[in-house]
């Protein structure tokens, strides 16, 4: 019997997603992502205006494994990252503590290296799968924007985050969904204040041990960043998980009170953004998950540790096994 391209759908185009897309169509398959916000690069994301920007997700990401290194060398020669090399604070002490971590940033933004990954794939942003089924010829999608989706798909991957996971798998497999339902995700409140003139207290960015903020970082420090002066303030997962529910106006009035009280100055405007799920309170075992007799994965940086690193090898990780299990081939 002849070989056929796996025809995959992949749900979600945050980092984890777009790594696992990108190799399994390297690889022959014909892979499909639906993503529900506006554009791909999920945590990685920023936020742009007239005049500014800021990395409001993830603020860098640091390198360990060696497959990852070769990847951060990958966009490095496209332009897409760079090493940023901030002065840290760590204040709670109140001292600056000698730091040798390696950072890296996206350029000209955070979001930069997942527009690089997404650049040849099919990428259906502004969709919200809503639940899925499966019928003889493979996986249907159904979504709240479009309805039921008429390609059916050999098999299903779920890169998303674990409480959206064992929604979209509780009608379908509940042992899965009960397993990714147990893994706990951390929330987080963030601001972006912008300044018509730049504020520079000694530091770049400062891990914060006291109060509801716990990392504050001069977004403008970045390389390749333009516009005006920009300051990100993210609050710790226990406070942002008693404010979850609260208005916008009332947490930024609170984490402005708590960057007044470090000597930030008041900005002339600020904008707030609520992670409901920003990172992993611990990690899955195990990098992926893959379900061959059904033909369903799942793949995320909550089954791997929590970083930007964790995600992309997730994301490779699950391609690796779908290719083992069922190979593209042309």
């Amino acid at each position: 019997m002849p070989h056929t391209r796996l025809n995959v759908a992949v749900v979600g185009a945050g980092l984890a997603g777009l790594s696992c897309a990108r190799h399994l169509q390297n690889a022959g398959c014909r892979v499909t992502l639906f993503e529900k916000a506006r554009g791909p690069g999920g945590r990685m994301s920023t936020r742009r205006a007239d005049g500014w920007q800021c990395d409001h997700g993830a603020q860098y990401f640091t390198v360990r494994d060696n497959a990852f290194r070769d990847e951060v060398a990958r966009w490095e020669a496209a332009g897409v990252a760079a090493l940023w090399e901030p002065r840290i604070a760590v204040i709670g002490g109140g001292k600056v503590e000698p730091d040798s971590v390696a950072r890296f940033v996206g350029v000209p933004r955070m979001s930069a290296p997942a527009a690089w990954l997404a650049a040849g794939l099919q990428v259906h942003s502004g969709v919200t799968i809503t639940h899925m089924h499966h019928e003889a010829e493979g996986w249907r999608l159904h979504s709240k924007e479009q309805g039921l989706y008429a390609e059916p798909y050999d098999a299903l991957v779920l890169a998303v985050p674990a409480p959206q996971a064992a929604a979209l798998l509780e009608p379908l497999l509940p042992l899965t969904a009960v397993q990714a339902s147990a893994v706990a995700m951390l929330p987080s409140w963030t601001l972006m204040l912008r300044f018509a003139r730049p504020y520079k207290p000694g530091y770049d960015a400062a891990f914060i041990n006291d109060g509801p903020l716990r990392w504050i970082a001069r977004d403008s420090s970045k390389p390749g960043r333009t516009g005006s002066e920009v300051w990100v303030l993210q609050a710790g997962a226990e406070w942002s998980a008693a404010h979850i529910e609260d208005d916008e106006l009332t947490v930024t009035a609170l984490l402005l009170e708590a960057f007044a009280a470090l000597g930030g100055p008041a900005p002339d405007a600020v904008t707030a953004h609520r992670w409901r799920y920003a990172k992993a309170g611990a990690a899955s075992s195990g990098q992926a998950v893959w379900l061959p007799a059904v033909g369903v994965g799942l793949c995320g940086d909550w089954l791997g540790g929590g970083r930007v690193e964790d995600a992309w090898l997730s994301g490779l990780a699950l391609a690796a096994k779908v290719l083992t299990k069922t190979p593209c081939l042309p």
